[in-house]
């Protein structure tokens, strides 16, 4: 039986590995959406398994391990913190898969149109630079670093803002089916980087005892 120290590094090894496979479902998904390929939209919608699958070794071990070895506060707070990181992974996973699953459905037409293409591309990018970030964080646990992800979830939340007033002032100029698309897609981008600013914070938590309140 693993002790709590060990769990807490199992539990580090396996939030850095969900960041760096949303990272890379992200990239996957933002490629096949722009470049409408289906072969690689099916890549991220079949991959999205081996992060649920980790979430769910967390989901199972964390509760085993506080019935067992009776934690005290601060192994507590460690573990549950560590779930709370293992769903916000999950969460990131799943909107990967839901851009994916977008390209797929149009395929073999582009759900983006030409003149937003820059910007999805730029979300995309962002998302993973967060996701790549996040990684090294959680396994370097580096509690400084939390608020240096704020900056680039910003420049997210301005881009979606401006698909918003493009879809505005374009009036009547897409068909529907494509306003609802690209609405989706830009919130899917827009919920990635809240979720990873969301667990560096959780980090940061754990490094200094301070609350992190992400509810809107």
């Amino acid at each position: 039986m693993r002790d709590l120290y060990n769990e807490s590094e199992h539990a580090g090894h396996a939030l850095a590995e969900m960041a760096r496979l949303v990272g890379q479902a992200l990239s996957q998904a933002t490629e096949a959406l722009l470049e409408t390929d289906l072969r690689l939209a099916e890549t991220v919608i079949s991959g999205d398994r081996a992060i649920d699958a980790l979430y769910r070794e967390m989901d199972v071990q964390a509760p085993g391990s506080l019935a067992e070895q009776q934690p005290v506060a601060s192994d507590l707070r460690a573990l549950l913190t560590s779930l709370r990181m293992s769903a916000d992974l999950e969460r990131m996973g799943d909107l990967a898969r839901h851009i994916a699953t977008v390209a797929r459905m149009r395929f073999p037409d582009c759900a983006v149109p030409d003149e937003l293409r820059d910007t999805f591309a730029q979300m995309g990018e962002i998302g993973v630079q967060l996701s790549n970030r996040l990684a090294r964080i959680i396994e370097t646990r580096d509690v400084t670093a939390a608020n240096t992800l704020d900056a680039q979830d910003d420049t997210v939340d301005r881009l979606h803002r401006g698909v918003f007033a493009a879809l505005l002032s374009a009036e009547d100029k897409y068909p529907m089916q494509t306003a609802i698309d690209v609405t989706l897609l830009s919130r899917y981008y827009e919920r990635f980087a809240d979720h990873a600013v969301s667990v560096a914070h959780r980090v940061e938590n754990l490094g200094t005892g301070e609350p992190w309140d992400d509810q809107p």
